[in-house]
């Protein structure tokens, strides 16, 4: 194969194949008599293992110790490692996709592309200008960048259309300004943990980005009153999760 025909192979352009002959990364093949280089089979499958690489975000230097590490493998061998690396690509892809459509067919949030899960449960949500809620959502986002909280989304649906929900985000959004010693902050805690169920804890997996530094975050992210009924209860479920284990 000339240059151009391997190029259109693995999806690169003549370029770049020169280019990896430039920094080493591809070995320039023989020349014919006619003075154009012929790339192998072997050649096609080094510069679609070089773009797969990249593609996941290797830089060259990089790329060049993987491949340091495949010298003398049977070509079968690699060429089943690069269809593993593409199918993988493809059910990312699927994947994508999926939580793709399932944000266009719900109401644009402003958090971001989130989990399935997360989307759903935030449709599910009442609709309302609340900082307190818009900033509950925004902590949802990140807590779903860890993953697994599917299940805790599911519990929570149950509890996203309740207008007592919507009724204590507001007790929370009055308490903007306040004093951390308002004597409104710990009957607010106190209502807002016995709203959520036992169930809800269930489905809390052990061992949460509360353990990691999470909940110190969280918790400058508001002013002082609102930290301190969020610090109530954060402190009043953990107890009973523990008392739940015990």
């Amino acid at each position: 194969m000339r240059i151009g025909e391997i190029a259109a192979l693995v999806g690169l352009t003549p370029r770049a194949v020169r280019h990896y002959h430039q920094i080493g990364l591809l070995a320039e093949p023989a020349r014919r008599a006619n003075g154009y280089r012929s790339y192998s089979v072997r050649d096609a499958v080094l510069l679609a293992r070089i773009r797969r690489l990249t593609e996941l975000g290797l830089g060259l230097d990089e790329v060049r110790d993987v491949l340091a590490g495949d010298a003398g493998r049977p070509l079968g061998d690699v060429l089943r490692e690069l269809d593993a690396d593409l199918a993988r690509q493809e059910r990312e892809i699927r994947e994508r996709r999926l939580r793709l459509a399932q944000l266009m067919e719900g109401p644009l949030t402003g958090v971001g592309p989130v989990s399935p899960a997360l989307a759903a449960l935030l449709a599910a949500g009442p609709v309302t200008d609340s900082p307190a809620a818009a900033k509950d959502r925004e902590h949802l986002a990140l807590l779903d960048t860890a993953g697994g909280g599917s299940e805790v989304y599911a519990v929570l649906q149950k509890l996203a259309g309740d207008p007592a929900v919507l009724a204590l985000y507001e007790e929370l959004d009055a308490l903007d300004a306040a004093p951390v010693d308002d004597p409104r902050v710990a009957p607010l805690a106190a209502r807002m943990i016995a709203l959520v169920p036992d169930e809800v804890l269930a489905a809390i997996p052990a061992g949460g980005p509360a353990r990691t530094g999470f909940g110190e975050a969280l918790l400058a992210d508001y002013p002082p009153a609102q930290a301190e009924v969020v610090r109530r209860v954060m402190v009043a479920l953990t107890e009973r999760m523990q008392g739940r284990s015990e």
